[in-house]
């Protein structure tokens, strides 16, 4: 099993800025595919951006695109979520992920192994 750990989040007024932090260990191999999703209340988890660290492919929620940044440093198996412009909508709990097939699909909620998450508010 990978074990993830989540860091970073935290309360900001809109057009704020946050970086997760998702750091990997275990006893298991690291594949390339690590990403991140969140859930809000009362709403459905929502894949949020995956990483292929070997190729350096990324991909986005359109929800998000052009305002949030996913890369990974692939020395300490840590990936990061930079957010900028932060808007309401994106107050939610984000989960970091790891893709143990190292297929990087989009849906990033599916993935074998998650974090137990952290908090983003943003509010005025």
């Amino acid at each position: 099993q990978v074990h993830l750990v989540e860091s970073g989040g935290g309360s900001v007024q809109p057009g704020g800025s946050l970086r997760l932090s998702c750091e990997a260990s275990g006893n298991r191999y690291v594949s390339r595919c690590m990403g991140w999703f969140r859930q809000a209340p009362g709403k459905e988890r929502e894949d949020v951006a995956v990483i292929n660290s070997v190729d350096g492919v990324t991909q986005y929620a359109d929800s998000v695109k052009g305002r949030f940044t996913i890369s990974r440093d692939g020395a300490r198996n840590t990936v990061f979520l930079q957010m900028d412009s932060l808007k309401p909508e994106d107050t939610a709990t984000y989960y970091c992920a790891h893709e143990r097939r190292g297929i990087c699909r989009w849906a990033v909620s599916d993935y074998n192994d998650r974090g137990q998450g952290t908090q983003v508010t943003v509010s005025s």
